[in-house]
């Protein structure tokens, strides 16, 4: 019995899906699909799926490594899928290419017009950038490896993208953001179809965790950029030596012999965020840097980072990254690594 209306296939066959690779695929996203629904299951034991590879053009497909596949169906199969999955390739990641100028080849368009309506499309990576360009995503939430997203919105600011989540789910449409969310995002349709417990059964004989805490984010380093030009460039170097102490406006303008008032204009002129922003942002790299590199209790960072309290770097890491200093040291160092967090309260910044 299915979860959703599109876990059994037409005709009473079981539910297909239809694998579109093109020139430049990354075999482990194809992978991927492969393995996680054609893991699934039925209580008898009975797989679940029925899988399908198909290209542009049958034959020999060109992968980003150093040996090619050979692919025994053509676009013809995609008339026949419930489930249409279309992973990355090496050409959306190009400079001139037509799907990075937010343009469909022929080929591939004429492709993706064979797909029936009612059936369910997904994308994996910067496959999202083929679902935009085919017009599948306008108006819609969707992801795409964070690397891309400048490129996605630039092309397509009809999607509402969201570079945050590792996978978006608009009910036809669904998108995953990097090669390893792809994973994510097929458990997803697994859990859809046929319910938790035959997704949680995929994800241990994958020896995958069925659901990942957090999003993107945490994957992503992002330090502020230092202006060309600075007239506040001293206070924020001595802000970045002193994390662990609170820091006020009042210290900060003092290092520049400015006033409060002008010290904050001429921050946001240069940094493009208020003193307030620069040092969250500051604690938290600093944070995520002793989380991954260090045995340091969590309490102790959290003094180290300038939170005050393990419960103050909590709310922050929660709320920029969406996991818990435990959920991202595991994630980076492992699930036995560093000692435990120590109790509440709120403190650390005061600027």
């Amino acid at each position: 019995m299915s979860v959703s209306g599109v876990a059994e296939g037409r005709g009473g066959r079981r539910h297909r899906v239809a694998v579109l690779v093109r020139d430049g695929m990354l075999p482990i996203e194809v992978g991927i699909v492969h393995r996680i629904f054609g893991e699934a299951r039925s209580a008898a034991g009975e797989p679940l799926y029925e899988l399908v590879t198909c290209a542009l053009r049958s034959g020999e497909v060109r992968t980003d490594t150093d040996f090619t596949v050979n692919v025994a169906h053509g676009p013809e199969a995609l008339a026949e899928a419930d489930t249409v999955v279309v992973p990355a390739a090496n050409a959306d990641y190009g400079s001139g290419e037509e799907q990075c100028a937010g343009r469909l080849g022929a080929e591939l368009a004429d492709a993706l017009r064979r797909i029936r309506p009612g059936a369910r499309v997904a994308s994996i990576c910067t496959g999202a950038f083929v679902l935009a360009a085919a017009g599948l995503l306008d108006g819609r939430r969707a992801t795409t490896h964070w690397r891309s997203v400048d490129d996605f919105r630039r092309l397509f600011p009809s999607v509402e993208l969201d570079a945050e989540v590792l996978y978006t789910d608009e009910g036809d449409v669904l998108t995953a953001a990097g090669v390893a969310s792809g994973i994510d995002l097929c458990l997803h349709m697994v859990r859809c179809d046929h319910g938790a417990a035959v997704a949680n059964d995929v994800a241990r004989r994958t020896v995958v965790p069925p659901h990942r805490e957090g999003g993107q984010a945490q994957y992503i380093r992002r330090p502020m950029p230092e202006p060309q030009v600075s007239s506040t460039g001293v206070a924020r170097a001595w802000a970045l030596e002193h994390l662990d102490r609170p820091l006020s406006l009042r210290e900060l303008a003092a290092r520049e012999a400015m006033s409060v008032r002008t010290f904050t204009r001429r921050f946001r002129e240069e940094a493009g965020v208020s003193p307030l922003q620069w040092l969250t942002q500051q604690r938290i790299e600093r944070a995520r840097q002793l989380l991954e590199e260090t045995e340091l209790t969590v309490d102790r960072i959290a003094a180290e980072a300038g939170f005050g309290t393990a419960a103050s770097l909590r709310a922050h890491l929660q709320s920029a990254l969406g996991v818990s200093p435990r959920a991202y040291r595991s994630t980076f160092r492992g699930a036995g690594a560093g000692a435990g967090a120590g109790g509440g309260g709120r403190g650390g910044l005061v600027a």
